[in-house]
């Protein structure tokens, strides 16, 4: 079974390169699922649900998410549907909209767990331990056979997702890092054989800073006045995600799959 893990999708020029790709790499890589972040997924913070339908029309299965995803009221119904497309971090307080993990069943190749967490370092959000909350889901389903596990940790220290990695090596299928935008070029098996990557990357515009326009995120940076974000929405995009190979629950490779389209939007 192949999986496919799309970093964060931001905005509209996201939306419109995973168009590009993923109908043709879908097909070509035999994948059985994919799973992207969508939490900048609507110009660039949060979700709705037509974004998201927009996005599963091109072939993303199901979302993860993070601490963006409360930032439009919108995605609220979506993420408190019966079955719902996208999670939330699981290690937000229960009475948070959404739920933090999902059990996708894929047929002839067997049952995913889906789930997500949010590191706590740098963050001012009101989440639990998120080594003891994923603890607590793999207790839960103990006594289930997966195919496989995939854990998104959002996280903004590299070390703190690099732990997970550690962690959950031998527990879980797939540890992804989101949260930084900037793919790393760490991915690799770990010896008990969990996929590994400290950040997935993104789908968005080459020309941007997390793809907001340049200028403005130097400005904010070199001065205290406040910086209305703009999002870039034409130009080269930028398509970053990770192709997990698995096998009886455990991976047997992750490899980037990163692309570069030229003057997308336009």
């Amino acid at each position: 079974m192949n999986i496919l893990f799309i970093g964060e999708i931001v905005g509209k020029l996201g939306r419109l390169t995973v168009s590009r790709v993923l109908p043709s790499l879908r097909k070509d890589a035999n994948i059985s699922v994919v799973f992207a972040n969508a939490e900048n997924v609507a110009h660039g913070k949060g979700a709705t649900k037509a974004t998201l339908e927009e996005v599963q029309n091109y072939g993303v299965d199901y979302f993860t998410s993070g601490n963006h995803i409360f930032w439009r009221s919108e995605v609220f119904e979506e993420l408190d549907t019966n079955d719902p497309s996208i999670i939330r971090p699981a290690n937000y307080p229960q009475d948070v909209p959404g739920q933090g993990f999902k059990v996708i069943d894929l047929g002839k190749d067997g049952k995913v767990l889906l789930v997500n967490l949010l590191g706590r370092t740098f963050f001012n959000e009101p989440v639990f331990c998120p080594f003891r909350t994923v603890d607590k889901i793999l207790k839960d389903f103990a006594d289930e056979k997966f195919a496989a596990i995939v854990v998104d940790f959002h996280a903004e220290l590299s070390s703190e997702r690099v732990a997970m990695g550690w962690y959950l090596d031998g527990r879980v299928t797939a540890v992804v890092g989101t949260h930084t935008h900037v793919p790393s070029a760490d991915a690799w098996v770990m010896p008990q054989g969990t996929a590994y990557v400290t950040d997935a990357g993104m789908v968005g515009a080459q020309h941007s800073v997390l793809g907001v326009e340049p200028e403005i995120i130097i400005e904010k940076l070199k001065n205290p006045q406040p910086q209305r974000f703009e999002w870039v929405e034409e130009g080269p995009a930028v398509f970053n995600a990770v192709l997990v190979e698995v096998e009886a629950g455990r991976a047997k490779s992750i490899k980037r799959v990163d692309r570069v389209l030229d003057g997308e939007g336009r």
